[in-house]
């Protein structure tokens, strides 16, 4: 069940919308900053913030079929929550809508990258934009943890998984992805290869024709993005991220923005998780870079 809160430019009924955004107030597992339950109204409340014409791509929102369902009710229990989520992304990617989470933390993702994968087949690829592996099995004795989540995607979904922005991890994980040949990227790597032989790799290495696209805030060095649960230096920069997004949005069957916690800054982040979401948007209803 979701409770309505509405975000600018979503003015289509859910029957005629191609884009259905979502949040999902939940921050059950957070470890470090707490708050990411919020993201989702201060994310609606940035909206209000933007023209509705993205000149890039020549689109004006109010022309676009975008739907905002409210947020889901979620529990205190993380598993409970994943379940319920699990089978809401289900349903709107089987009416061929596009699903646009608003989160919350970042384990919601897994459930979202099940339900587009069962629908696409094996033609489907990940790319997580994080700080973070999150490669662990566990994580505080939670299975299903915000450290978590690329490592159960992988496990359980699909190991043509991608992770750019990686700069944090244990040893483990960074021994775990070494060893089992992950394809991963550092803001470093980055910068020092180009950002556009970089997203060429990414394409040509996942070989798919539909994608999941998830963005975690921390991705994105904290001078821009500061309000999120687990904040890390050196990330990369927003206009890259971007650029990111322009290129695989048209490919993509679902996009999330994650680990937007407001209270720890005075709006910048959600403004710009809100602009990046837009982006997506944009991108995905033009069909071009």
């Amino acid at each position: 069940m979701f409770y309505q809160s509405g975000i600018m430019d979503a003015l289509s009924d859910y029957e005629s919308a191609r884009y259905v955004i979502y949040g999902v107030p939940f921050d059950g597992t957070s470890s470090y900053r707490p708050g990411s339950r919020w993201g989702p109204d201060a994310f609606r409340r940035a909206s209000s913030n933007f023209e509705s014409y993205n000149p890039h791509f020549d689109v004006d929102f109010v022309d676009l079929d975008i739907h905002d369902i409210g947020n889901l009710e979620t529990y205190a229990s993380v598993d409970d929550t994943l379940r319920d989520l699990y089978n809401e992304v289900g349903s709107f990617v089987r009416d061929h809508k596009i699903p646009l989470m608003i989160g919350g933390e970042h384990s919601l993702t897994y459930p979202c990258v099940r339900a587009c994968k069962e629908f696409a087949g094996d033609d489907f690829g990940v790319v997580v934009l994080d700080a973070h592996f999150d490669l662990r099995e566990e994580f505080d004795g939670v299975k299903y943890n915000h450290a978590s989540v690329s490592r159960h995607i992988i496990d359980d979904v699909s190991n043509n998984h991608v992770l750019l922005g990686v700069r944090s991890g244990t040893q483990e994980e960074w021994e775990f992805a070494r060893k089992n040949g992950l394809k991963f990227y550092t803001p470093e790597y980055i910068k020092k290869q180009g950002l556009k032989t970089i997203i060429s790799e990414i394409i040509k290495y996942l070989d798919c024709e539909h994608l999941y696209l998830s963005l975690d805030m921390d991705a994105i060095d904290p001078a821009y993005a500061p309000a999120t649960g687990t904040p890390e230096p050196f990330g990369l920069d927003p206009i890259d991220v971007r650029e990111i997004i322009h290129n695989l949005a048209p490919i993509s069957l679902g996009f999330d923005v994650m680990e937007i916690a407001p209270d720890y800054d005075y709006g910048q982040t959600a403004i710009l998780g809100a602009k990046l979401m837009r982006e997506f948007i944009a991108a995905h209803s033009s069909g071009r870079k």
